[in-house]
């Protein structure tokens, strides 16, 4: 029976060249119109089998293969991204795992290898950047294996020598590993290809090892069904001519023209038909072609294609799609289950929206992270809705991200009536930046309202030989100890008497509104008589309101404002033994 071409997925961690593997193996430059260099969403190309030799010819001669091809999915780097769903199980039939020979191993690289053996997807690891090696001398889209007889010795040495840390590092993962020509049984061992995306070096030898690995292990799984079409909606997009369209992955199945088909939508599937199949030209990122798509009549999988239907109400990217026979084919209720989003939250929370399921997976899973709780989310646009429904609760709350998402004109217009704060980005991680920075900022801002409100805890000590006048006001020379004094507050002494009131402030000739930890000024207290009620060397606090005590007890104070609270709290409990209880 003939097979299909397999479906591989393209993992690791950000910036160690994933994109830029696949543009080198197209000869496209889809990389450098990504957000921030950065995949965002997931896309597809087909690779034919005669390109594959093309490339390869160095090494395969006239040896041919009965797999027609492979059909790459590129996924985002962030690890949230790294797999498609396809009725529980992953998408991918292998995957290629790409790793910097510089950096190793990171965190994304881990979570990659932990989502492959949950799915129990067969990998493949290109140890990408070898002409960062020093010596190294590259050749343009060159085999490794002939790539390694052109080096010098001590290059070898230092590639061999950061190829074994990556190897020891898999191991530590509980991965064999080795390079792909020293290995005896790929069914225990993870080929290594040592290549530079940038260069092409090492290209042949991985597609070489992909077909291999297909050829030799998955021809059962890779026959040709002839059954109703599976599979996922990666995009939903407006296309001249045609109107809304979707960029989906056909994984199984065939899907003709005419078809009745179910979609994905955050509820019940959304029943319609097939109007057009637009299949990219090989070698074409479905995301972004250079071509015009070719119109077909019916396909098999695996395929990678835009389709147009007769409506798309309601239906979401990531969602899965079915050919069926009607609405009540019992594939509409598996699919409406494949389409449940399950996020986790709180009464008290933030809103999250993003455009595609998988966008917003990948935001929970990084404000999950972040310890961020989340009390709404969407898939789609910011809406008006969302800005008054984000306004509720505690103002802390009153926040929402948007990953890929647009804010709409009438939540644009609603923002003026509420006091909410909209983030949006096209880049996940930088979306979880930004609220943080803006949360530190809001803390500082709510602190100094709070110091505005009612003094907080502070201490200073009389300087010796600094008292410049004894009384109306007593004008001393200090240095604050603790804390921040301004005018206008009370003071007590050490023994918790009554120790007068801040007047003024001075550093030589200016006039200050209020001193910090470690400035010596002068001040002038009203209410007290130097030499009588307080003296050089005394220790002396500010006074607090009982009510204040209580709410500084969980306000973000330094160290040496909560020791000084404790001290205050001490001196006032002297005549009051449950004050600020």
């Amino acid at each position: 029976m003939a097979i299909r071409q397999p479906v591989v997925s393209v993992l690791g961690h950000v910036d160690h060249g994933k994109t830029k593997l696949l543009d080198r193996i197209r000869g496209t430059s889809v990389q450098a119109r990504e957000a921030g260099l950065i995949t965002q969403h997931i896309g597809a190309t087909e690779v034919p089998i005669d390109h594959i030799y093309k490339m390869c010819a160095q090494l395969v001669g006239k040896k041919r293969f009965d797999v027609p091809g492979l059909l790459f999915i590129d996924t985002p780097g962030h690890h949230s991204f790294v797999t498609l769903r396809a009725r529980g199980g992953s998408l991918a039939d292998l995957a290629v795992l790409v790793i910097d020979v510089r950096e190793g191993i990171k965190t994304q690289t881990v979570e990659s290898i932990r989502i492959l053996r949950q799915y129990k997807t067969p990998f493949v690891i290109a140890l990408n950047k070898i002409d960062t090696i020093q010596g190294w001398m590259p050749e343009d889209g060159r085999p490794f294996i002939l790539s390694e007889k052109a080096q010098q010795r001590h290059t070898l040495d230092a590639l061999d020598e950061k190829m074994y840390n990556v190897i020891s590092q898999l191991s530590a993962e509980g991965i064999s590993a080795d390079r792909y020509d020293r290995i005896d049984d790929f069914t225990k061992t993870v080929a290594l290809v040592p290549i530079s995306a940038k260069e092409g070096e090492g290209i042949p030898d991985l597609l070489l090892v992909l077909i291999g690995l297909a050829q030799r292990f998955l021809e059962q799984q890779l026959e040709k069904g002839e059954g109703p079409g599976r599979g996922t909606i990666l995009e939903i997009k407006e296309e001249k001519g045609l109107g809304k369209t979707m960029d989906v992955i056909l994984y199984s199945g065939t899907l003709a023209k005419g078809d009745t088909i179910a979609l994905g939508t955050g509820g019940a599937p959304h029943v319609t038909k097939v109007k057009a199949i637009l299949k990219p030209k090989p070698l074409d990122e479905i995301r972004d072609p250079r071509d015009r798509f070719d119109s077909v009549r019916d396909l098999h999988a695996a395929a990678g294609v835009k389709i147009a239907t007769q409506s798309m109400e309601g239906v979401i990217a990531g969602a899965p799609f079915a050919v069926v026979k009607g609405p009540n084919d019992p594939a509409v209720k598996e699919l409406k289950e494949d389409s449940s989003i399950r996020i986790e939250v709180s009464e008290k929370g933030i809103t999250i929206k993003a455009d595609a399921i998988g966008s917003l997976e990948a935001l929970a899973f990084e404000t999950k992270a972040a310890g961020i709780p989340i009390r709404k989310y969407g898939i789609g646009d910011i809406t008006r809705r969302d800005v008054v429904e984000a306004a509720y609760g505690d103002k802390a709350n009153h926040v929402i991200l948007g990953f890929n998402a647009t804010v709409t004109r009438d939540a644009e217009a609603e923002l003026e009536n509420h006091d909410v704060k909209v983030l949006t980005n096209q880049i996940v991680y930088k979306l979880i930046e930004d609220y943080q920075e803006w949360e530190d900022e809001s803390k500082r801002k709510t602190d100094s309202d709070k110091r505005s409100e009612f003094s907080f805890p502070a201490k200073f000590r009389i300087l010796p030989d600094c008292v410049f006048r004894a009384s109306k006001p007593a004008i001393v020379g200090v240095m604050v100890l603790a804390g921040r004094i301004r005018i206008g507050e009370r003071l007590i002494g050490a023994d918790g008497r009554d120790a007068g009131k801040i007047r003024s402030i001075h550093s030589g000739e200016d006039t200050l509104k209020e001193a910090k930890q470690g400035d010596e000024v002068a001040i002038g207290i009203e209410g007290v008589t130097a030499g009588r009620q307080i003296n050089e060397e005394d220790v002396i606090y500010v006074d607090l309101l009982e009510s204040a005590a209580k709410e500084l007890a969980v306000l973000d104070i330094n160290d040496d404002e909560r020791a000084t609270l404790e001290e205050t709290i001490v001196i006032k409990r002297k005549e009051d033994h449950f004050w600020g209880m």
